[in-house]
């Protein structure tokens, strides 16, 4: 039985007859074609022992929407990966198929269990999801919700309890754990939602936005748990709209866009790669100039000019405006930065929805 916050009267959850991932996955399914392709090409997938998550050629389709279109990746035990893209770029779908909760069109998800590989449905106990709408079950408190999810992970009495106390002062939860999760806040249930994911400690944790709309000190303290698990040698897959949070952890970045993956590597790699310096200008809609150092002015009024020096391409930008500084709003010099290497792969700056 999933826990659906829509709905009321749950007087109590019921007895567990699978673990917390199993009960997730039931609606996973696999084609035989997916199924024998993940099989045939899971050896050489995960040749190395500290892969723990590889996809390969992954595609997944709603309709005429192409979600995932040929998406390669890999993440290594202890390795947080920020994955990051616009809205629809196809992140949380990648995530859905890597926990097992969506099957692929084509291509292969495997997860490293004990050194053999196999795909998501067989790897349920290893995986852990905090999805971007937490599953709580609203009537039941926070204590009993996690020990429920808890059972169901397979953790059961001593073990049980000391996971719990461990996990609720990891992330603060000590004064929610009475309380109900329909008088909880958003950010606040999105803390018990993340505590939930990593109760059995898992190998992979998929966490699907855990910080938007919680406050600083308890994203700080998200943070500190993840680079606590990682240290554990918990693979993790970061997904936020927060560059500050991809750099404050130190993690490897994916940019996906359209389904497919632009750019994979070290933050230090990408940076080098991609990340030089731009100059930002913006202007009066329709009162600037059309083109500023041969980059086009877009609609906004808003251009991008690259600067591999940027002090002297800002000099030369600013005689170029001679005539037409009068109608300039504003200018921003963006140095080498993840926040640059994605302004220049993907042509817009990194939005935050909070």
């Amino acid at each position: 039985m999933q826990p659906d916050s829509s709905r009321v009267g749950v007087a109590d959850p019921p007895t567990p007859r699978h673990t917390r991932t199993e009960a997730a996955n039931q609606g996973y399914s696999v084609r035989p074609d997916s199924r024998r392709q993940a099989e045939a090409t899971a050896p050489t997938l995960l040749h190395d022992p500290g892969i723990v998550l590889s996809v390969e050629r992954l595609a997944k389709g709603y309709h005429e929407i192409r979600a995932l279109d040929g998406v390669d990746l890999c993440l290594r035990e202890g390795e947080i990966l920020g994955l990051l893209g616009p809205n629809g770029a196809g992140k949380t779908t990648l995530v859905s198929v890597a926990a097992g909760l969506s099957s692929p069109d084509g291509g292969s998800v495997t997860i490293d269990v004990d050194g053999v590989a196999t795909d998501p449905r067989r790897a349920r106990r290893q995986i852990g999801l905090a999805p971007q709408i937490p599953g709580l079950y609203p009537t039941v408190s926070v204590l009993d919700n996690l020990r429920y999810f808890g059972r169901l992970a397979g953790l059961h009495r001593r073990d049980l309890r000391r996971r719990v106390d461990e996990i609720a002062e990891l992330l603060s939860l000590g004064s929610l754990l009475e309380r109900f999760p329909s008088t909880l806040s958003g950010g606040e249930r999105r803390r018990v939602s993340t505590a939930i994911a990593v109760l059995h400690h898992p190998k992979l944790l998929l966490l699907d936005e855990p910080t938007a709309g919680i406050d600083v000190e308890s994203r700080r303290e998200v943070l500190n748990m993840v680079k606590t698990l990682a240290g554990e040698s918990i693979a993790i897959c970061y997904l936020t709209h927060r560059l500050s949070e991809v750099e404050a952890l130190n993690a490897s970045v994916a940019i996906l866009e359209k389904g497919r993956i632009l750019a994979h590597g070290s933050l230090s790699s990408l940076i080098e790669a991609h990340g030089d310096s731009i100059i930002e200008l913006t202007f009066v809609p329709g009162a600037g100039p059309t083109t500023v150092a041969g980059n086009a002015v877009d609609a906004d009024g808003q251009v991008r000019v690259p600067a591999p020096d940027p002090e002297v391409a800002l000099q030369r930008v600013l005689t170029e405006l001679a005539a037409s500084t009068q109608h300039l709003r504003a200018i921003e010099m963006i140095r080498p930065s993840l926040e640059s290497v994605y302004l220049n792969l993907v042509g817009r700056r990194y939005g935050n929805p909070e």
